[in-house]
């Protein structure tokens, strides 16, 4: 078990970690329809859109309550009713999801009932859609909780209670925030080829009937449906991926009575063996041909790119759930993990985590713990201590604005983990026989 070192200083120089809100929004992005608003000032909607369309690369429905100076004293009710009705008016969007941020919590506002009270006073104009509320203050948790907190709120103001008749060809995915574009289209390709029907929720890759628009639309487009997300509780198995996901996969067991199953991650040979088994069982099929073909060349990539990674120093800041993803990954094929550096203490997959210490921090903390490592992994942010330290960097994770298609690069499963074989593999034979790196000083030692 990992020993976690919490955080001591005062102040992140260099964060690691993005807020609850934007990890909220983004999980409202994967619902049909959805628009997410943040409700706080316009300045934490604009930094959280600056990022998002960065990492994207293209425009993203994020909007906002626009809380001035006297609501932040009065309180936001005010605020927050007219952007409903407003916003309703002029995207008509299927599902509204309140995100809300520190402007708003930190006084500890009634907003579930300011959502009760604006619905009652202006029944017409809210009608047909759903509003969800999550509380996801800026001052606390990270991406993961936000994400998590959206989905959970999704599944209990939507999902209807109760036992329902078992489909035994549906089966519902709940991916966490580091699952990629690219990971959640091959997911759905995975267990389709079973013969079962994935119901994914939220859904980023924008859901397979989604096509290229030629005009733009301020609401999400493609992805969960809200009809689909109201009858989760007819499928026969939920899969939760990530530990950031059991609170959502317990939620709807708990309305529906819906099994679940946890996985940590889904990269790595052992992992996709255990999901591919699951899935037969679910189908009580044989598993198909692409799939063990895909197994095939995983073996043959793990055996090439031992010889490369074997012995090689690694670093890794991520959120926990990531974390785990990737140390499982490098420590599977040989690498050593000296350094670990997460956003939080609060989740469970850190006890799993192979590593001896785990450092709740920021990306200082990290280029300070990376002494002679062959490989930094982080997300863009990382870059100038990559620079510094004199080491490569691999992009992972959230955000990733300086490398085009990080939501297409593939990481989980037999293909994904024989893709990040390879890319890490050509990132150490490129730097193979180059001169000694010259150290530059830390500017946050």
């Amino acid at each position: 078990m990992a020993r976690i070192l919490t955080q001591t200083k005062t102040a992140a120089v260099n964060p690691l970690k993005s807020s609850q809100p934007m990890g909220a929004a983004m999980a409202f992005l994967g619902i049909d329809g959805a628009l997410p608003i943040l409700h706080g000032s316009q300045g934490c909607t604009s930094f959280a859109l600056v990022l998002l369309v960065r990492h994207f690369k293209h425009m993203v429905p994020l909007q906002t309550t626009a809380m001035d100076q006297m609501a932040t004293v009065v309180g936001g009710a005010e605020f927050l009713e007219k952007a409903l009705v407003k916003l309703k008016a002029r995207t008509w969007p299927r599902l509204i999801g309140i995100c809300t941020t520190a402007v708003a919590e930190t006084r500890d506002e009634d907003i579930a009932g300011d959502i009760i009270n604006a619905k009652g006073a202006r029944p017409r104009k809210l009608i047909d859609t759903e509003v969800v509320l999550a509380r996801t203050p800026d001052f606390a948790g990270a991406v993961e909780e936000g994400w998590s907190k959206a989905v959970t709120a999704t599944i209990e103001a939507i999902t209807r209670p109760g036992t329902q008749d078992r489909d035994p060809a549906k089966v519902v995915i709940l991916p966490g925030s580091n699952i990629t574009v690219a990971d959640v289209e091959h997911l759905r390709e995975t267990v389709e080829s079973f013969g079962l029907t994935p119901l994914i929720l939220p859904d980023v890759s924008g859901g397979p009937e989604e096509a290229v628009r030629d005009r733009w639309i301020p609401i999400a487009r493609g992805g969960a449906k809200v009809e689909d997300i109201r009858d989760l509780g007819a499928a026969t198995q939920c899969i939760a991926v990530g530990e950031q996901m059991r609170r959502s996969a317990e939620a709807l067991q708990g309305l529906t009575g819906l099994p679940y199953v946890m996985f940590g991650s889904l990269a790595g040979l052992i992992n996709a063996d255990r999901f591919a088994w699951l899935l037969a069982a679910i189908s009580r099929d044989n598993t198909p041909t692409a799939i063990r073909r895909g197994r095939m060349q995983l073996q043959e990539a793990m055996l090439s790119g031992h010889f490369h990674l074997a012995g090689k120093k690694i670093a890794i800041a991520c959120e926990p759930d990531q974390l785990l993803q990737f140390a499982q990954f490098f420590i599977g094929m040989g690498a050593v993990i000296t350094a670990a550096v997460t956003t939080t203490a609060h989740s469970e997959a850190l006890q799993i985590v192979p590593v001896d210490t785990i450092q709740v921090g920021d990306l200082g903390d990290l280029e300070e713990l990376a002494v002679d490592v062959d490989l930094l992994v982080t997300h863009s942010h990382g870059r100038q201590a990559a620079e510094r330290l004199g080491v490569p960097l691999m992009r992972v994770g959230f955000p990733v604005f300086d490398r085009i298609g990080s939501q297409h690069k593939l990481s989980i499963l037999y293909r994904g983990t024989r893709d990040m074989i390879f890319e890490v593999a050509n990132i150490v034979q490129a730097t193979q026989g180059l001169p000694p790196a010259r150290h530059l000083p830390n500017p946050y030692s």
